[in-house]
């Protein structure tokens, strides 16, 4: 035992027994921070203020005389001393994702929500790594994210040494690239912030350049009204016309930046079997999948995080890759038998596709 909470003893030997937990509930990296994240209040305000947010006004809804409670961790959650944050990789087996960007007659599904949704699983494993140190030290107040509150993910794993912020934004690391989720435990508890790591994206722009929305508008800074993640899962209504044809096959999520990273040229296979493809969504062709009914949208994709964005949003976003697909019958078949769905964002974007291909509403 180290002693009950309120004790400062061996805090160097806590945290590294907590990171040995960590591994054995399948996190690939633990680290630590302080309660703060530098320098974030500014450049959040400035990017907010710049309506680099979009529709996603809940990233602008937890300021306060104080602060904003994402850049000031003890402000969500009052008496936050120290936060535990831990990595998990996400890269499986999964089909080419060149392969299939390459071809216009397949869906591309971001990697990330090929498999289950990953929330659940992060928040239950953080959970339970919150209750082996609760039965080491005994009872101490804590509170686990998962992407799920007003938390600066990437900043915390940044101060607590798990990566530095690369160019695209997304947390970067020198052996596991970018495939990775992030989760944190806001504790009382007093353990020391480890060290962050330095940047290594040196002069290297490729993540820039291989944006195909031209979303990433400088080194850093990402306007998410122009980002095709932001665009297929977060947009609500219809997305801009001048952007459609840039999305290609994109039905959910973009990893353009990623694949374009050096970085994740040796990015390490996850141990997580939930987050292999499920359903063959890392090779299906859009007309397979926009032949679904509701019901098989709910039923097929159960426990995914591409669930959240509803089924008229999934035909919107199938819709507009068949417009950016090879013309041919079955694409236009496939069109025309939800040219007269009950959802008026639906039809727009079939009658959009079914003019790029060349052929009349």
């Amino acid at each position: 035992m180290f002693g009950m909470h309120g004790d400062d003893e061996n805090p160097a030997k806590l945290k590294e027994t907590i990171r040995s937990w960590g591994t054995d509930l399948g996190f690939d990296a633990i680290g630590f921070a302080a309660a703060h994240v530098d320098h974030a209040e500014g450049d959040l305000n400035a990017w907010l203020a710049a309506g680099c947010h979009g529709e996603m006004d809940y990233m602008a809804a937890y300021g306060t005389e104080a602060g904003n409670k994402r850049a000031l961790p003890a402000l969500l959650v009052p008496g936050t001393c120290s936060i535990i944050t831990a990595r998990m990789n996400y890269r499986s087996t999964a089909a080419d994702s060149s392969a299939a960007l390459a071809d216009g007659e397949r869906a591309f599904v971001s990697r990330y929500a090929l498999g289950r949704d990953y929330h659940k699983l992060l928040r239950a494993r953080l959970q339970k790594l919150a209750d082996r140190i609760t039965d080491e030290v005994g009872s101490f107040a804590c509170r686990v994210f998962t992407d799920s509150a007003p938390v600066m993910e990437v900043g915390l794993a940044q101060n607590s040494g798990l990566g530095w912020r690369g160019k695209h934004t997304l947390l970067l690391d020198r052996d596991a690239g970018s495939y990775f989720f992030l989760g944190e435990i806001f504790t009382d508890l007093a353990l020391p912030p480890d060290t962050p790591v330095t940047d290594h994206c040196g002069s290297c722009t490729a993540c820039i350049e291989a944006c195909p929305t031209r979303a990433i508008v400088a080194p850093y800074r990402l306007d998410a009204r122009l980002c095709v993640s932001y665009l297929g899962i977060e947009l609500k209504g219809s997305i801009p016309e001048p952007l459609r044809p840039l999305l290609g096959n994109r039905i959910y999520g973009c990893d353009d930046c990623q694949l374009a990273c050096p970085w994740n040229r040796f990015a390490p296979l996850t141990r997580e079997a939930d987050f292999a493809p499920r359903h063959g969504l890392d090779q299906a062709r859009l007309t397979q999948l926009f032949a679904w009914e509701e019901s098989d949208f709910n039923e097929r994709l159960a426990g995914s995080p591409i669930r959240r964005i509803g089924f008229e949003r999934w035909l919107r976003n199938i819709a507009v890759a068949l417009g950016n697909a090879p013309s041919s019958a079955e694409a236009v078949s496939a069109l025309r038998s939800r040219a007269d769905h009950p959802s008026a964002l639906v039809r727009e974007h079939v009658a959009w596709a079914l003019r790029r291909l060349g052929v009349d509403p």
